[in-house]
């Protein structure tokens, strides 16, 4: 029986990895064009065009639902209204170039094409939602050019290159491995245990039945775009409908217990229910409507997900095994990293007071290294903070200068974590 579980589990993570790899090159490359800035200049007004542009710009990006809160933070606080920020909330983390590519290759053209579109339909309704809801207009604040704080002199093309790499092989693979070993394995556990169509001719393959429970599981769950396409693979294999497993495609990556409690803190807890409530009902709908395409274009359409449960490679066989055996070690790096370099870390001090020459402080609610770079961000506005290392293995900062320790804990707390 491991032996068989094991082979389910090896034979699924060799099936996504090229494609995994293929992702994280297209998001090193996204990341060199990325611009915080124009982003929140884009999405002031509370008007339907800010809500389209938020959904649109969302979309290709990597962010998974904790990594997308300190941009939509920062986008709230630099003016951008209600509805423009839940519309990126909601459609960043259920899709980004990363899962684009893999949904392609282990789901499909039609969900590739479909999961997207319903991202990028569901942000701008909820956002419009928000808006319709929300009578005050967005405070015109004075725009804070992020410009300023960095060095004025460009990197050259080495720096960039090494700067890119670190970003997508490190810092973005740090994110998700965890996820994406865990969804994987979870995908190996029921392509074993549970016999294909299984779910078939049962009440909850298909309907508002299944599709609840999929918003039941998903919605508090801590799961990326691309960590949900194994689990989603395997559900299909054993019978589910291609609109229940969408739901959960949509409603486990959109949201997490974790942001909900920040996105509450943010824009406020009645905004927040409303923003669990439109994912949900709208994951639905999608749902639906993606069973009407599968109705249209016939059910041969899903043929290419059980491909995947036979053995049919689209890429060729040896290639997936080297690209697997390469992302491995690197899964193995990333494990390192996150969970046993800290032990062989030398401490480096206690908690100090404030204008001291190092302070060491606890910080609530950083989940990934978009966090941690929104935290390293914020502290060093801070004046006489001279340098900062922020750690997510400990969920500390190491701070060093001159400063006001309650001004730290104020910028922190105003990008949405909280210094204990």
């Amino acid at each position: 029986m491991l032996m068989g579980i094991i082979d389910a589990v090896v034979f699924m993570f060799v099936e996504m990895a090229p494609y995994i790899v293929l992702g994280l090159i297209f998001v090193g490359l996204l990341n060199l064009f990325i611009n915080k800035d124009l982003i929140a200049r884009q999405i002031g007004e509370k008007s339907f065009m800010s809500n389209l542009k938020a959904a649109l710009i969302g979309i290709p990006l990597p962010l998974c639902s904790c990594g997308v809160i300190p941009g939509a933070v920062y986008m709230s606080k630099s003016g951008a209204s209600k509805g423009a920020t839940i519309s990126f909330l909601i459609s960043t983390p259920q899709t980004g170039v990363d899962s684009i590519i893999a949904t392609y290759g282990m789901m499909g053209p039609v969900f590739a094409i479909f999961r997207p579109l319903a991202a990028l339909i569901m942000g701008i309704l909820g956002g419009t939602f928000i808006n319709t809801i929300d009578k005050d207009e967005p405070e015109k604040k004075k725009f804070i050019n992020l410009a300023q704080f960095q060095p004025a002199t460009k990197p050259d093309l080495r720096t960039r290159i090494n700067s890119t790499a670190k970003y997508a092989f490190v810092e973005f693979l740090d994110d998700i491995s965890a996820q994406f070993v865990l969804g994987v394995i979870i995908a190996g556990l029921i392509a074993f245990f549970i016999p294909d169509d299984f779910f078939a001719d049962s009440a909850i393959n298909s309907g508002i039945l299944g599709m609840l429970i999929m918003i039941a599981i998903g919605i508090p769950m801590y799961i990326c775009a691309t960590a949900s396409i194994p689990i989603a693979l395997s559900l299909m294999m054993k019978g589910f409908s291609p609109g229940v497993a969408f739901v959960f495609l949509a409603a486990g990556p959109a949201t997490n217990v974790a942001s909900f409690a920040i996105i509450s803190k943010t824009l406020g807890k009645k905004i927040a229910f409303y923003y669990v409530g439109t994912i949900a009902v709208l994951a639905i709908v999608m749902g639906y409507l993606l069973e009407w395409i599968f109705s249209v274009i016939g059910t041969s359409s899903i043929l290419h997900v059980h491909e995947h449960d036979h053995g049919t490679f689209l890429i060729p066989h040896n290639f997936a095994i080297i690209i697997s055996i390469i992302f491995a070690v690197m899964l193995g790096f990333s494990f390192y990293r996150k969970y046993f370099a800290k032990f062989f870390r030398k401490s480096e001090g206690n908690i100090m007071e404030s204008g001291t020459a190092q302070s060491v402080v606890e910080i609530e609610g950083m989940t990934c290294n978009h966090c941690v770079a929104n935290v390293k961000r914020a502290i060093e506005k801070v004046p006489g903070v001279q340098s900062v290392d922020v750690r997510l293995d400990e969920n500390k900062a190491y701070i060093q200068g001159d400063f006001d320790m309650n001004k730290v804990k104020a910028a922190v707390d105003e990008i949405g974590y909280k210094i204990v």
